[in-house]
Protein backbone atom coordinates (compact mmCIF):
# COMPACT_ATOMS: atom_id res chain seq x y z
CA UNK A 1 0.00 0.00 0.00
CA UNK A 2 1.37 3.49 -1.11
CA UNK A 3 2.09 5.48 1.79
CA UNK A 4 0.20 8.50 0.54
CA UNK A 5 -3.19 6.77 1.17
CA UNK A 6 -4.74 8.37 4.15
CA UNK A 7 -5.49 4.75 6.25
CA UNK A 8 -8.43 5.50 8.70
CA UNK A 9 -9.30 7.94 9.98
CA UNK A 10 -12.72 7.15 10.65
CA UNK A 11 -13.32 7.17 6.92
CA UNK A 12 -12.70 9.39 3.63
CA UNK A 13 -16.08 11.11 4.47
CA UNK A 14 -14.57 13.50 7.24
CA UNK A 15 -11.74 14.32 4.88
CA UNK A 16 -13.26 17.12 3.70
CA UNK A 17 -14.48 19.30 6.88
CA UNK A 18 -13.06 17.20 9.64
CA UNK A 19 -14.59 15.98 12.62
CA UNK A 20 -18.07 17.77 14.16
CA UNK A 21 -17.40 20.41 16.90
CA UNK A 22 -17.46 17.76 20.04
CA UNK A 23 -20.53 18.20 22.30
CA UNK A 24 -20.10 17.89 25.81
CA UNK A 25 -20.30 14.23 27.64
CA UNK A 26 -23.21 13.58 30.24
CA UNK A 27 -22.90 15.67 33.35
CA UNK A 28 -24.46 13.12 36.00
CA UNK A 29 -27.61 11.15 36.56
CA UNK A 30 -30.45 12.69 35.03
CA UNK A 31 -34.49 11.24 33.39
CA UNK A 32 -35.78 11.80 30.22
CA UNK A 33 -39.24 10.78 28.50
CA UNK A 34 -36.88 8.52 26.23
CA UNK A 35 -33.04 7.64 26.51
CA UNK A 36 -31.49 6.74 22.94
CA UNK A 37 -28.36 4.64 22.96
CA UNK A 38 -26.28 5.45 19.92
CA UNK A 39 -25.76 8.48 18.16
CA UNK A 40 -25.97 7.32 14.49
CA UNK A 41 -28.68 6.92 12.06
CA UNK A 42 -31.46 4.79 13.64
CA UNK A 43 -30.77 6.88 17.15
CA UNK A 44 -30.71 10.81 14.98
CA UNK A 45 -33.80 9.57 13.08
CA UNK A 46 -35.70 8.07 15.84
CA UNK A 47 -34.85 11.45 18.18
CA UNK A 48 -36.23 13.05 15.34
CA UNK A 49 -39.25 11.54 14.39
CA UNK A 50 -40.23 11.41 18.15
CA UNK A 51 -39.35 15.37 18.40
CA UNK A 52 -41.76 16.29 15.50
CA UNK A 53 -44.38 13.76 16.46
CA UNK A 54 -44.61 14.81 20.25
CA UNK A 55 -42.31 18.19 20.87
CA UNK A 56 -42.64 18.26 24.38
CA UNK A 57 -40.39 15.03 24.98
CA UNK A 58 -37.64 15.17 26.67
CA UNK A 59 -35.07 13.18 24.71
CA UNK A 60 -31.46 12.59 25.31
CA UNK A 61 -29.02 10.57 22.83
CA UNK A 62 -25.89 8.81 24.20
CA UNK A 63 -23.16 8.47 21.93
CA UNK A 64 -19.92 6.85 22.64
CA UNK A 65 -17.51 8.40 20.57
CA UNK A 66 -19.49 11.24 18.20
CA UNK A 67 -22.49 11.15 15.93
CA UNK A 68 -21.45 8.97 13.21
CA UNK A 69 -18.62 7.50 14.36
CA UNK A 70 -19.90 4.54 13.39
CA UNK A 71 -20.89 2.98 10.52
CA UNK A 72 -23.45 6.35 9.60
CA UNK A 73 -20.36 7.81 8.78
CA UNK A 74 -18.13 5.12 7.25
CA UNK A 75 -20.70 3.65 5.17
CA UNK A 76 -20.90 3.52 1.01
CA UNK A 77 -23.53 5.98 1.00
CA UNK A 78 -25.92 3.86 -0.64
CA UNK A 79 -29.46 5.21 -0.25
CA UNK A 80 -31.42 2.16 -1.45
CA UNK A 81 -34.42 0.00 -0.56
CA UNK A 82 -32.68 -3.35 0.06
CA UNK A 83 -33.78 -4.98 3.36
CA UNK A 84 -32.26 -7.59 5.14
CA UNK A 85 -34.49 -10.86 6.30
CA UNK A 86 -37.26 -10.14 3.70
CA UNK A 87 -37.39 -13.84 2.24
CA UNK A 88 -37.83 -15.50 5.77
CA UNK A 89 -40.35 -12.69 6.65
CA UNK A 90 -42.64 -13.86 3.84
CA UNK A 91 -42.09 -17.70 4.48
CA UNK A 92 -42.80 -16.86 8.02
CA UNK A 93 -45.74 -14.41 7.76
CA UNK A 94 -46.78 -15.00 4.07
CA UNK A 95 -45.87 -12.91 0.68
CA UNK A 96 -48.29 -10.16 1.45
CA UNK A 97 -46.92 -9.23 4.31
CA UNK A 98 -43.11 -8.78 3.01
CA UNK A 99 -44.15 -7.09 -0.53
CA UNK A 100 -45.97 -4.72 2.74
CA UNK A 101 -42.28 -4.63 3.72
CA UNK A 102 -40.74 -3.76 0.18
CA UNK A 103 -43.03 -1.37 -0.66
CA UNK A 104 -42.12 0.79 2.69
CA UNK A 105 -38.55 0.21 1.75
CA UNK A 106 -39.42 1.67 -1.57
CA UNK A 107 -40.81 4.69 -0.04
CA UNK A 108 -38.03 5.25 2.71
CA UNK A 109 -35.72 6.54 -0.12
CA UNK A 110 -38.28 9.35 -0.88
CA UNK A 111 -38.88 9.67 2.66
CA UNK A 112 -35.06 10.42 3.60
CA UNK A 113 -35.07 12.83 0.29
CA UNK A 114 -37.74 15.10 1.80
CA UNK A 115 -36.81 14.79 5.31
CA UNK A 116 -33.03 15.82 4.35
CA UNK A 117 -34.76 18.81 1.88
CA UNK A 118 -36.97 19.59 4.82
CA UNK A 119 -34.08 20.17 6.93
CA UNK A 120 -31.70 21.87 4.87
CA UNK A 121 -29.50 19.06 5.06
CA UNK A 122 -27.25 18.90 1.82
CA UNK A 123 -26.45 15.64 1.62
CA UNK A 124 -24.76 15.60 -2.02
CA UNK A 125 -28.00 13.80 -2.89
CA UNK A 126 -28.24 12.32 -6.11
CA UNK A 127 -31.38 9.74 -7.21
CA UNK A 128 -29.80 7.95 -9.95
CA UNK A 129 -30.76 4.47 -8.86
CA UNK A 130 -29.14 1.26 -8.25
CA UNK A 131 -27.15 -0.75 -10.67
CA UNK A 132 -26.47 -4.57 -9.85
CA UNK A 133 -24.06 -5.85 -13.00
CA UNK A 134 -23.32 -9.29 -14.00
CA UNK A 135 -19.94 -10.17 -15.04
CA UNK A 136 -19.60 -14.09 -15.51
CA UNK A 137 -22.39 -16.26 -16.77
CA UNK A 138 -23.01 -17.66 -13.22
CA UNK A 139 -23.35 -13.81 -12.14
CA UNK A 140 -26.28 -13.92 -14.77
CA UNK A 141 -27.86 -16.47 -13.90
CA UNK A 142 -28.15 -15.20 -10.59
CA UNK A 143 -29.17 -11.52 -11.48
CA UNK A 144 -31.78 -12.64 -14.03
CA UNK A 145 -32.86 -14.60 -10.97
CA UNK A 146 -33.15 -11.83 -8.53
CA UNK A 147 -34.31 -9.18 -10.72
CA UNK A 148 -37.96 -11.62 -11.21
CA UNK A 149 -37.81 -12.14 -7.48
CA UNK A 150 -37.74 -8.11 -7.01
CA UNK A 151 -40.62 -7.91 -9.80
CA UNK A 152 -42.28 -10.71 -7.57
CA UNK A 153 -42.50 -8.30 -4.68
CA UNK A 154 -44.23 -5.65 -6.44
CA UNK A 155 -41.10 -3.83 -7.95
CA UNK A 156 -42.62 -3.60 -11.00
CA UNK A 157 -40.09 -0.38 -12.39
CA UNK A 158 -37.14 -2.51 -12.36
CA UNK A 159 -35.35 -2.74 -15.64
CA UNK A 160 -32.87 -5.68 -16.84
CA UNK A 161 -30.33 -4.98 -19.47
CA UNK A 162 -28.19 -6.57 -21.19
CA UNK A 163 -24.72 -6.26 -22.46
CA UNK A 164 -25.10 -2.71 -24.50
CA UNK A 165 -27.08 -0.78 -22.17
CA UNK A 166 -25.12 -1.78 -19.47
CA UNK A 167 -22.33 -0.23 -21.22
CA UNK A 168 -24.27 2.57 -22.12
CA UNK A 169 -25.24 3.35 -18.48
CA UNK A 170 -21.38 2.43 -16.84
CA UNK A 171 -18.75 0.78 -18.67
CA UNK A 172 -17.61 -2.02 -16.62
CA UNK A 173 -15.38 -4.81 -17.83
CA UNK A 174 -16.65 -7.86 -19.58
CA UNK A 175 -20.20 -6.98 -18.08
CA UNK A 176 -22.61 -9.61 -19.31
CA UNK A 177 -25.80 -7.68 -17.98
CA UNK A 178 -27.51 -5.33 -14.97
CA UNK A 179 -30.75 -5.19 -13.44
CA UNK A 180 -31.89 -1.30 -12.16
CA UNK A 181 -33.92 -0.13 -9.59
CA UNK A 182 -34.90 4.15 -9.28
CA UNK A 183 -35.41 3.19 -5.60
CA UNK A 184 -31.93 4.64 -4.48
CA UNK A 185 -29.26 7.24 -4.61
CA UNK A 186 -26.05 8.14 -3.99
CA UNK A 187 -25.33 10.41 -0.40
CA UNK A 188 -22.69 11.89 1.38
CA UNK A 189 -22.80 9.64 4.19
CA UNK A 190 -21.61 12.26 7.12
CA UNK A 191 -22.94 15.68 5.46
CA UNK A 192 -26.37 13.17 6.72
CA UNK A 193 -25.81 12.53 10.09
CA UNK A 194 -24.28 15.76 10.71
CA UNK A 195 -27.07 17.55 9.34
CA UNK A 196 -29.33 15.16 11.21
CA UNK A 197 -28.15 15.63 14.44
CA UNK A 198 -28.03 19.61 14.25
CA UNK A 199 -31.14 19.20 13.28
CA UNK A 200 -32.82 17.51 16.22
CA UNK A 201 -30.44 19.24 18.18
CA UNK A 202 -32.39 22.70 16.85
CA UNK A 203 -35.56 20.89 17.70
CA UNK A 204 -34.64 20.42 21.85
CA UNK A 205 -33.56 16.57 21.44
CA UNK A 206 -30.10 16.35 23.91
CA UNK A 207 -27.02 14.78 22.52
CA UNK A 208 -24.39 13.56 24.76
CA UNK A 209 -20.82 12.46 23.44
CA UNK A 210 -17.98 10.29 24.57
CA UNK A 211 -20.83 8.75 27.02
CA UNK A 212 -20.43 5.14 26.07
CA UNK A 213 -23.46 3.46 27.72
CA UNK A 214 -21.81 -0.07 29.64
CA UNK A 215 -25.09 -1.27 30.41
CA UNK A 216 -28.63 -1.17 29.68
CA UNK A 217 -31.61 -2.41 31.58
CA UNK A 218 -35.37 -1.37 32.29
CA UNK A 219 -35.94 2.67 32.23
CA UNK A 220 -32.20 2.79 32.73
CA UNK A 221 -29.02 3.35 30.63
CA UNK A 222 -25.78 3.28 32.56
CA UNK A 223 -23.08 5.28 31.57
CA UNK A 224 -19.35 6.09 33.63
CA UNK A 225 -20.65 9.20 33.79
CA UNK A 226 -23.94 8.72 35.52
CA UNK A 227 -27.03 7.07 34.82
CA UNK A 228 -30.48 8.29 32.54
CA UNK A 229 -33.76 7.62 33.60
CA UNK A 230 -36.54 6.81 31.29
CA UNK A 231 -39.75 5.08 30.59
CA UNK A 232 -38.29 4.08 27.15
CA UNK A 233 -34.51 3.17 26.40
CA UNK A 234 -34.13 1.95 23.08
CA UNK A 235 -31.06 0.46 21.50
CA UNK A 236 -29.70 2.14 18.49
CA UNK A 237 -26.49 0.68 18.51
CA UNK A 238 -25.89 -1.36 15.23
CA UNK A 239 -22.48 -2.79 15.27
CA UNK A 240 -20.90 -2.00 18.15
CA UNK A 241 -24.19 -3.50 20.33
CA UNK A 242 -21.21 -6.37 21.48
CA UNK A 243 -19.69 -3.50 24.25
CA UNK A 244 -22.67 -3.22 25.48
CA UNK A 245 -22.85 -5.65 29.14
CA UNK A 246 -25.18 -9.20 28.28
CA UNK A 247 -25.09 -8.28 24.21
CA UNK A 248 -22.18 -9.52 23.18
CA UNK A 249 -23.53 -12.60 21.35
CA UNK A 250 -26.25 -10.11 19.58
CA UNK A 251 -25.72 -9.05 16.53
CA UNK A 252 -21.94 -9.85 15.03
CA UNK A 253 -20.12 -6.70 14.31
CA UNK A 254 -19.24 -7.69 10.36
CA UNK A 255 -16.39 -5.80 8.85
CA UNK A 256 -16.40 -3.96 5.80
CA UNK A 257 -13.91 -1.71 3.97
CA UNK A 258 -14.01 1.05 1.55
CA UNK A 259 -11.35 2.59 -0.58
CA UNK A 260 -11.42 6.32 -2.33
CA UNK A 261 -9.81 7.69 -5.64
CA UNK A 262 -8.48 10.75 -6.44
CA UNK A 263 -10.57 13.09 -8.33
CA UNK A 264 -10.91 11.81 -11.74
CA UNK A 265 -9.90 13.37 -14.89
CA UNK A 266 -13.00 14.15 -18.17
CA UNK A 267 -11.12 11.83 -19.94
CA UNK A 268 -10.82 8.96 -17.24
CA UNK A 269 -15.12 9.19 -16.84
CA UNK A 270 -15.03 9.50 -20.83
CA UNK A 271 -13.76 5.88 -20.50
CA UNK A 272 -15.76 4.80 -17.50
CA UNK A 273 -19.09 6.82 -18.49
CA UNK A 274 -21.08 6.79 -15.22
CA UNK A 275 -22.96 9.95 -16.00
CA UNK A 276 -26.36 8.75 -14.34
CA UNK A 277 -25.14 8.59 -10.83
CA UNK A 278 -25.93 5.33 -9.99
CA UNK A 279 -24.82 3.30 -7.33
CA UNK A 280 -23.13 0.21 -8.54
CA UNK A 281 -23.14 -3.36 -7.75
CA UNK A 282 -22.16 -6.49 -8.28
CA UNK A 283 -23.67 -10.29 -8.33
CA UNK A 284 -20.36 -11.63 -6.48
CA UNK A 285 -20.82 -13.55 -3.64
CA UNK A 286 -17.81 -11.65 -1.59
CA UNK A 287 -19.69 -8.27 -3.50
CA UNK A 288 -18.43 -5.11 -3.67
CA UNK A 289 -20.74 -1.72 -3.47
CA UNK A 290 -19.34 1.75 -5.30
CA UNK A 291 -20.87 5.17 -5.79
CA UNK A 292 -19.09 8.08 -8.20
CA UNK A 293 -18.94 10.85 -5.65
CA UNK A 294 -19.80 14.49 -6.13
CA UNK A 295 -16.22 15.80 -6.16
CA UNK A 296 -15.69 13.03 -8.77
CA UNK A 297 -14.09 10.36 -7.31
CA UNK A 298 -14.95 6.24 -6.86
CA UNK A 299 -15.66 5.30 -3.52
CA UNK A 300 -15.94 1.11 -3.44
CA UNK A 301 -15.79 -1.19 -0.92
CA UNK A 302 -16.30 -5.08 -0.09
CA UNK A 303 -15.71 -7.23 2.99
CA UNK A 304 -11.94 -7.13 3.64
CA UNK A 305 -11.18 -9.00 6.88
CA UNK A 306 -15.09 -10.24 7.55
CA UNK A 307 -14.97 -10.39 11.56
CA UNK A 308 -12.33 -10.11 14.41
CA UNK A 309 -11.99 -12.65 17.31
CA UNK A 310 -14.52 -11.90 20.21
CA UNK A 311 -16.41 -9.65 18.63
CA UNK A 312 -14.02 -6.65 18.99
CA UNK A 313 -14.55 -3.48 16.56
CA UNK A 314 -11.76 -1.77 14.50
CA UNK A 315 -9.13 1.58 15.82
CA UNK A 316 -10.74 4.44 13.99
CA UNK A 317 -11.09 2.49 10.90
CA UNK A 318 -7.30 1.27 10.00
CA UNK A 319 -7.69 -0.96 7.50
CA UNK A 320 -4.83 -3.83 6.45
CA UNK A 321 -3.14 -3.84 3.69
CA UNK A 322 -3.88 -6.28 1.69
CA UNK A 323 -7.47 -5.42 1.91
CA UNK A 324 -7.40 -2.18 0.55
CA UNK A 325 -5.14 -3.88 -2.51
CA UNK A 326 -7.64 -6.23 -3.03
CA UNK A 327 -10.32 -3.29 -3.44
CA UNK A 328 -7.77 -1.76 -5.61
CA UNK A 329 -7.74 -5.08 -7.78
CA UNK A 330 -11.56 -5.27 -8.05
CA UNK A 331 -11.73 -1.25 -9.36
CA UNK A 332 -9.56 -2.35 -11.97
CA UNK A 333 -10.79 -5.48 -13.18
CA UNK A 334 -13.82 -3.63 -13.58
CA UNK A 335 -12.68 -0.43 -15.32
CA UNK A 336 -8.62 -1.26 -16.66
CA UNK A 337 -8.67 2.04 -17.77
CA UNK A 338 -8.36 3.22 -14.43
CA UNK A 339 -4.83 1.49 -13.87
CA UNK A 340 -3.07 3.99 -13.29
CA UNK A 341 -5.16 6.17 -10.76
CA UNK A 342 -4.42 6.42 -7.07
CA UNK A 343 -5.61 5.50 -4.07
CA UNK A 344 -6.17 8.17 -1.87
CA UNK A 345 -8.36 6.71 1.31
CA UNK A 346 -8.87 3.34 2.82
CA UNK A 347 -10.90 2.67 5.67
CA UNK A 348 -13.14 0.21 7.60
CA UNK A 349 -16.22 -0.22 9.62
CA UNK A 350 -18.85 -2.37 11.46
CA UNK A 351 -22.06 -3.18 10.37
CA UNK A 352 -24.72 -5.75 13.00
CA UNK A 353 -25.39 -9.26 11.32
CA UNK A 354 -28.16 -11.30 13.53
CA UNK A 355 -27.44 -15.22 13.53
CA UNK A 356 -30.62 -15.39 10.76
CA UNK A 357 -29.70 -12.16 8.68
CA UNK A 358 -32.87 -10.36 9.28
CA UNK A 359 -33.80 -6.77 10.60
CA UNK A 360 -35.52 -6.10 13.56
CA UNK A 361 -37.29 -3.55 15.59
CA UNK A 362 -38.92 -4.13 18.45
CA UNK A 363 -40.49 -2.38 21.64
CA UNK A 364 -40.80 -4.77 25.09
CA UNK A 365 -43.95 -3.40 26.38
CA UNK A 366 -43.29 -4.63 30.26
CA UNK A 367 -40.04 -3.27 30.25
CA UNK A 368 -39.47 -0.35 27.96
CA UNK A 369 -36.89 -1.43 25.93
CA UNK A 370 -36.37 -1.09 22.32
CA UNK A 371 -33.76 -1.34 19.71
CA UNK A 372 -33.74 -1.32 16.09
CA UNK A 373 -30.89 -2.86 13.74
CA UNK A 374 -29.60 -5.82 12.14
CA UNK A 375 -29.42 -3.95 8.62
CA UNK A 376 -26.27 -6.62 7.31
CA UNK A 377 -25.41 -3.50 5.61
CA UNK A 378 -28.52 -2.08 3.78
CA UNK A 379 -29.09 0.87 6.78
CA UNK A 380 -29.00 4.16 5.09
CA UNK A 381 -32.31 3.54 4.51
CA UNK A 382 -33.86 1.21 6.54
CA UNK A 383 -32.60 2.80 9.73
CA UNK A 384 -35.53 5.76 8.70
CA UNK A 385 -38.08 3.03 8.21
CA UNK A 386 -36.74 1.42 11.53
CA UNK A 387 -37.03 4.98 13.31
CA UNK A 388 -40.31 5.71 12.35
CA UNK A 389 -41.45 2.46 13.26
CA UNK A 390 -40.29 2.92 16.74
CA UNK A 391 -41.72 6.37 17.02
CA UNK A 392 -45.28 4.13 16.27
CA UNK A 393 -44.22 1.64 18.58
CA UNK A 394 -43.59 4.54 21.41
CA UNK A 395 -46.57 6.34 20.67
CA UNK A 396 -48.69 3.57 20.90
CA UNK A 397 -46.95 1.83 24.24
CA UNK A 398 -47.87 5.20 25.73
CA UNK A 399 -51.54 5.72 24.69
CA UNK A 400 -51.32 8.19 22.20
CA UNK A 401 -51.61 6.60 18.78
CA UNK A 402 -53.56 3.07 17.87
CA UNK A 403 -51.81 0.83 15.74
CA UNK A 404 -50.03 2.07 12.52
CA UNK A 405 -49.16 0.36 8.76
CA UNK A 406 -45.96 0.45 10.50
CA UNK A 407 -46.15 -1.05 13.32
CA UNK A 408 -48.08 -4.08 11.51
CA UNK A 409 -44.80 -5.06 9.49
CA UNK A 410 -43.57 -8.33 9.82
CA UNK A 411 -40.17 -7.69 11.28
CA UNK A 412 -41.86 -5.48 14.30
CA UNK A 413 -41.34 -7.73 17.12
CA UNK A 414 -38.53 -10.53 15.79
CA UNK A 415 -37.26 -12.75 17.88
CA UNK A 416 -33.64 -14.93 16.89
CA UNK A 417 -31.31 -16.98 18.72
CA UNK A 418 -27.38 -15.13 19.61
CA UNK A 419 -24.70 -16.57 17.71
CA UNK A 420 -22.27 -19.18 19.37
CA UNK A 421 -19.91 -18.08 21.49
CA UNK A 422 -16.33 -17.92 20.50
CA UNK A 423 -14.18 -19.82 18.82
CA UNK A 424 -17.11 -20.98 16.87
CA UNK A 425 -18.17 -17.75 16.01
CA UNK A 426 -14.85 -16.42 14.18
CA UNK A 427 -14.37 -19.94 12.92
CA UNK A 428 -17.84 -19.69 11.29
CA UNK A 429 -17.34 -16.59 9.67
CA UNK A 430 -14.01 -16.78 8.15
CA UNK A 431 -14.76 -19.94 6.88
CA UNK A 432 -18.31 -18.81 5.13
CA UNK A 433 -16.31 -15.89 3.53
CA UNK A 434 -13.23 -18.26 2.77
CA UNK A 435 -15.62 -20.63 0.98
CA UNK A 436 -17.34 -17.37 -0.95
CA UNK A 437 -14.28 -15.94 -2.07
CA UNK A 438 -13.51 -19.58 -3.56
CA UNK A 439 -16.48 -19.75 -5.23
CA UNK A 440 -15.96 -16.52 -7.10
CA UNK A 441 -12.54 -17.41 -8.20
CA UNK A 442 -13.76 -20.98 -9.39
CA UNK A 443 -16.65 -18.91 -10.96
CA UNK A 444 -14.04 -16.87 -13.13
CA UNK A 445 -11.46 -19.41 -13.86
CA UNK A 446 -14.53 -21.83 -15.28
CA UNK A 447 -16.86 -19.86 -16.37
CA UNK A 448 -20.52 -22.07 -16.00
CA UNK A 449 -23.94 -20.58 -16.51
CA UNK A 450 -24.59 -22.23 -12.71
CA UNK A 451 -23.35 -20.43 -9.52
CA UNK A 452 -20.47 -22.77 -7.47
CA UNK A 453 -21.82 -25.06 -5.06
CA UNK A 454 -19.52 -23.86 -2.58
CA UNK A 455 -21.38 -20.58 -2.16
CA UNK A 456 -24.64 -22.82 -0.83
CA UNK A 457 -22.34 -24.32 1.53
CA UNK A 458 -20.92 -21.15 3.03
CA UNK A 459 -25.38 -19.62 3.14
CA UNK A 460 -25.51 -23.17 4.89
CA UNK A 461 -23.11 -22.05 7.55
CA UNK A 462 -24.39 -18.36 7.78
CA UNK A 463 -27.85 -19.36 8.63
CA UNK A 464 -28.73 -16.75 5.74
CA UNK A 465 -31.87 -17.42 3.21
Amino acid sequence: MSSSVVNGGVSFWYAQDGFPGPREPLPGDTSADVVIVGGGYTGLWTAYYLIKAAPSLRIVVLEQKFCGYGASGRNGGWLYNGIAGRDRYARLHGKDAAVRLQRAMNDTVDEVIRAAGEEGVDADIHKGGVLEVARTPAQWGRLKAHHEQELSYGETDRELYGARETAGRVRVSDAVGSSWTPHGARIHPVKLVTGLAEAVEAQGVTIHESTPVTEIRPRHAVTPYGTVRAPYVLRCTEGFTASIKGQRRTWLPMNSSMIATEPLTEEQWAAVGWAGRETVGDMAHAYMYAQRTADGRIALGGRGVPYRFGSRTDNDGRTQAETVEALREILVGMFPALARVRVEHAWSGVLGVPRDWCATVTLDRSTGLGWAGGYVGSGVATANLAARTLRDLVRHDSGQDGRTELTELPWVGHKVRKWEPEPLRWLGVQGMYATYRAADRRESVAPGAESSRLARVADRVAGRG
